[in-house]
């Protein structure tokens, strides 16, 4: 039988990204939380973290986790069904990218979240990567670009996100006076979300461009559109995010017509018990 008490140490421990922080919020040393993760390992046979050289959990970790995730929903259901057991407030862990978070997603759970008490823990990560998340065992769905299920999981189309290449008029006039072209790529700077962002990689493959180009890193979506209304780069910004923006001229297309449309899916495990069922059935209504 597995012991929980141990499987929540390794969840802590990964979600946290230490030991030390693990302890804290659970209210434990440091070396108990060591010592219930050498438990673990003494029990399994082999190690469910990897140490060096970053904190990361082996392939047995990661089918732990994932086990773990799906209980922890599953018991959820359980209190429903027995109301007299001891019930704490259930914490769902989802991978999603920034631009969903900044535009549409908080309209789409909030009903869910007040009626049922739900507390989010939401792990930003681009949308090519997030799936990742899910497939370690960190996260118990994740929202993503790719279309195809993990083993034991199964995705919903919930909608295209229609990105455009924005920049403030002052920029656009420096840098794409005659519209775009690989010259101007090549010199132009841009705005990068993050080191895993293809947006703009992709946006320059329309126009047949594969080399280099300087760029801005900027992980944050608020950010990333002042830094193109200031005028310091272009960058591949949801139309959603930027209707204000563009309505009042502060921002405007280098390619006019020319954008990004990026299918997002939602992933989550068979057996995710009745809340993510029901949050599955409320996604898949939706219209972005």
């Amino acid at each position: 039988m597995v012991d929980y008490k141990l499987l929540h140490a390794l969840a802590t421990v990964v979600e946290c990204g230490g030991f030390e922080r693990a302890g804290d919020m659970m209210g434990l040393s440091q070396s108990a939380i060591s010592q219930r993760i050498k438990a673990l390992e003494v029990r399994l046979g082999q190690p469910v973290l990897v140490r060096h050289p970053t904190l990361a959990p082996t392939p047995a970790g990661q089918r732990l986790l994932a086990h773990y995730q799906q209980v922890q929903l599953l018991e959820r259901d359980l209190h429903e069904a027995l109301p007299t057991l001891e019930k704490a407030a259930p914490r769902l862990r989802i991978a999603i990218n920034a631009d969903s978070v900044v535009t549409w997603w908080a309209d789409a759970v909030a009903d869910i979240c007040q009626s049922e008490g739900v507390l989010m823990d939401l792990v930003i990560e681009d949308q090519d990567v997030g799936l990742k998340r899910l497939r370690d065992g960190d996260v118990a769905a994740c929202l993503c670009a790719t279309p195809q299920p993990i083993a034991g999981a199964r995705c919903l189309h919930v909608g295209d996100m229609h990105y455009q290449p924005l920049a403030s008029p002052s920029y656009v006039a420096r840098y794409f006076p005659d519209g775009p072209s690989l010259n101007a790529f090549q010199h132009a700077p841009a705005i990068v979300f993050g080191p895993h962002d293809q947006l703009q990689h992709q946006f320059l493959a329309q126009w047949g461009y594969q080399g280099y180009f300087p760029y801005h890193l900027c992980p944050s979506s608020e950010g990333f559109v002042r830094l193109a209304a200031a005028g310091i780069g272009y960058g591949m910004i949801p139309q959603r995010q930027a209707a204000e923006s563009l309505q009042s001229g502060q921002l405007v297309s280098i390619a006019p017509g020319h954008g990004l449309t990026v299918p997002l899916y939602w992933h989550f495990w068979r057996h995710s018990g009745q809340l993510i069922q029901r949050l599955t059935e409320r996604l898949s209504h939706l219209t972005l």
